[in-house]
């Protein structure tokens, strides 16, 4: 089963290489934006982009069968070149773009500078102006407060100078690192999620775990050393023989570190909720839509907690039957093909058989997501989502649901009215029914023009370059977190009736004049987050088409639905 995570990512290799300006007489040598270096589309390459080297340096270092990247030098020579260009591209503070120019962005620095800080001592790269450039980066992060809660950004870079810090054997970013922790930890609810825009996010939950537990485990390392060398200059005094072992010996840790650990359990124990009986994970009902699991996390907190392996043993469990989701896309395959290697390097060998599944009611109050398993059914419902839900039946997914969607015409425009956006719907939670109110809201389906890009650009070549965060602020309010009602009521009931689960929805309207089109889809999002829409089997489900239902209702007429799954 461990070689599944090494098979899987070892398969996105060969793409990555073809992202790769791999010519060392080019000028953009080492750029993995092929849409800047070789199509020539865009004006400036993503800076996210050069976090590709960390999964060519681990490509490079991971024994298995069959891995053609094993041990070859030009590999190691392509690494180098990519953190170079990482460093040739970045502005003078050592802040990089990822989608418009003067952008800098937090989480493309932070992916980026993790990758290069990793694959640099992977590989024993001995490079000046690549160290200074490392540095630099760490230094701009370690001042940088972008907008949004995302707690996965907060860890990240905690983790990069944590990283570096060891590198140079230096205390400089001491207090940068204890308030980021502070805010990261003040950012996980009571519930054991951390903060994600809006709200829980199971994907990106699971990445903050990953990058939580090295941040741990890089702090109990130094510790250890400390001690040791503590520890040896006593024996020396003492003229005799000691031994000393830090781990799983909470005596020995600090205040903080106890923190971290505490916080950790707490996040583990929450992710093995969100994984469902056929091995997949998360999905539409999260606060970003997202499927990601990134294991590696769960390996090494599964060296001192036993449960965090059975969690891993799922998701693998799933990934062999192809349930995994697909993040092969020019700018997302990184972050997933790094952290299955990491989980490969670092599997935990003596593994704990994998429990029976669990059953009765969680719901996470303040997630405001309610996971139900009776019989041999499981619900994993979104009740801030409008009742967004998943529902399987025998371990087999038999129904996935994102809500009423309408297109309107409004005008000369062509309007989508969704019930899946993130707000505070009146709810009414029983044993055996669950009641979900409220309004539709306007799907954001916001395109870029011609003009717009000029204006952005324009923006951003003059006064925005001073405001980066300002334009991220409000790119993020028209993208994300802004909401505007649609004139649309619903009302979606949920009931548990003889070893079923019957959903009935009712949709109201004054007009229905304008309504083109309806229907319930099994995975529509209006959002935009990086890393969700990707393909996951589970989609394959047919669009429920209420075209016609709707176009023979009269102004005031209820849209009544009913099913039984």
């Amino acid at each position: 089963m461990r070689n599944l995570f090494a098979q899987a990512a070892l398969s996105q290799i060969p793409k990555i290489l073809t992202l790769l300006d791999r010519n060392p007489h080019s000028p953009t040598y080492g750029c993995f934006d092929r849409n800047f270096w070789h199509y020539k589309i865009i004006d400036f390459p993503s800076g996210m982009a050069q976090e590709f080297v960390l999964p060519l340096a681990l490509a490079y270092d991971t024994d298995v069968p069959d891995n053609a990247f094993y041990r070859q030098p030009v590999i190691r020579q392509w690494v180098e070149a990519g953190i170079l260009y990482a460093a040739h591209s970045s502005h003078g503070d050592g802040s990089c773009d990822d989608y418009f120019p003067f952008e800098r962005a937090g989480g493309a620095a932070a992916f980026s500078l993790l990758a290069c800080l990793d694959s640099y001592q992977l590989l024993g790269i001995n490079n000046n102006y690549a160290l200074q450039f490392l540095v630099k980066r760490a230094n701009w992060l370690a001042s940088h407060h972008e907008s949004g809660r995302l707690t996965n950004h907060q860890a990240l870079i905690v983790l990069c100078l944590e990283i570096l810090s060891k590198l140079l054997n230096t205390s400089q970013w001491d207090t940068a690192k204890a308030q980021r922790l502070e805010r990261i930890l003040d950012w996980q609810s009571s519930e054991g999620w951390f903060q994600e825009y809006e709200g829980c996010d199971p994907g990106y939950h699971t990445l903050t775990i990953s990058c939580l537990a090295r941040i741990y485990q890089l702090r109990q390392e130094k510790a250890e050393d400390r001690r040791q060398r503590a520890e040896g200059r006593e024996q020396k005094a003492e003229g005799k023989e000691q031994v000393f072992k830090l781990e799983g010996n909470d005596n020995c840790l600090s205040e903080l570190d106890i923190k971290i650990k505490e916080a950790l359990i707490k996040a583990v124990e929450l992710a093995a909720h969100f994984l469902h009986p056929d091995g997949s994970y998360g999905g539409e009902y999260s606060s970003r839509n997202t499927y990601n699991f990134f294991p590696h996390g769960f390996e090494l907190v599964g060296r001192w907690l036993p449960e965090a392996l059975e969690i891993s043993d799922r998701f693998l469990a799933g990934l062999a039957q192809g349930l995994a989701p697909c993040y092969a896309d020019d700018h997302i395959i990184g972050h997933h093909t790094w952290n299955y290697l990491l989980a490969w390097r670092d599997f935990v060998p003596n593994r704990p058989p994998i429990s029976p599944r669990p059953t009765g009611r969680i719901w996470l109050k303040e997630a405001q997501i309610l996971i139900d398993r009776r019989q041999n059914l499981e619900l994993y419902l979104a009740l801030n989502k409008g009742g967004v839900f998943k529902l399987f039946r025998q371990q087999q997914l038999v129904a996935s649901d994102t809500q009423f969607s309408l297109t309107v015409q409004t005008g000369g425009k062509v309007k989508n009215a969704v019930g899946h956006l993130i707000d505070n719907y009146a709810i009414e939670v029983g044993d055996d029914e669950i009641l979900i109110q409220g309004q539709l809201g306007w799907a954001k389906q916001q395109q870029m023009t011609p003009i717009k890009l000029i204006i952005l650009r324009l923006t951003m070549l003059t006064v925005g370059r001073f405001f980066p965060n300002l334009i991220r602020k409000l790119l993020q309010k028209m993208l994300i977190t802004g909401k505007n009602k649609a004139p649309f009521d619903f009302q979606r009931r949920l009931c548990w009736e003889n070893d079923q689960l019957v959903v009935r929805d009712q949709l109201t309207s004054q007009s229905w004049s304008n309504v083109k089109n309806a229907g319930i889809g099994g995975d529509q999002t209006s959002i935009y987050v990086v890393m969700s829409r990707t393909f996951q089997v589970g989609q394959l489900q047919p669009w429920l088409d209420l075209t016609e239902q709707v176009q023979q209702l009269v102004p005031g007429e209820s849209l009544q639905l009913e099913r039984y799954l």
